[in-house]
């Protein structure tokens, strides 16, 4: 799964930890999902999605498998 999250968050102009703070995750959750090593859970999917005001297929995007 790729995501768009260090693009909207550069928009929204905030850092790891502030999006992580406001998430309540941890920076290191925020770090790794930018990086495609962690997939949130659909509860963390929607809160992104709601904090960005953005639809959560536009924060996600499903690759085709081969």
């Amino acid at each position: 799964m790729k995501n768009n999250l260090k693009v909207h968050r550069a928009i929204k102009d905030i850092t790891q930890a502030e999006l992580a703070e406001v998430i309540n995750v941890s920076r290191q959750t925020i770090n790794a999902m930018e990086k495609g090593k962690y997939v949130p859970s659909t509860v963390l999917a929607l809160k992104l999605a709601l904090f960005f005001e953005k639809p959560v297929e536009e924060l996600f995007i499903l690759e085709e498998e081969d």
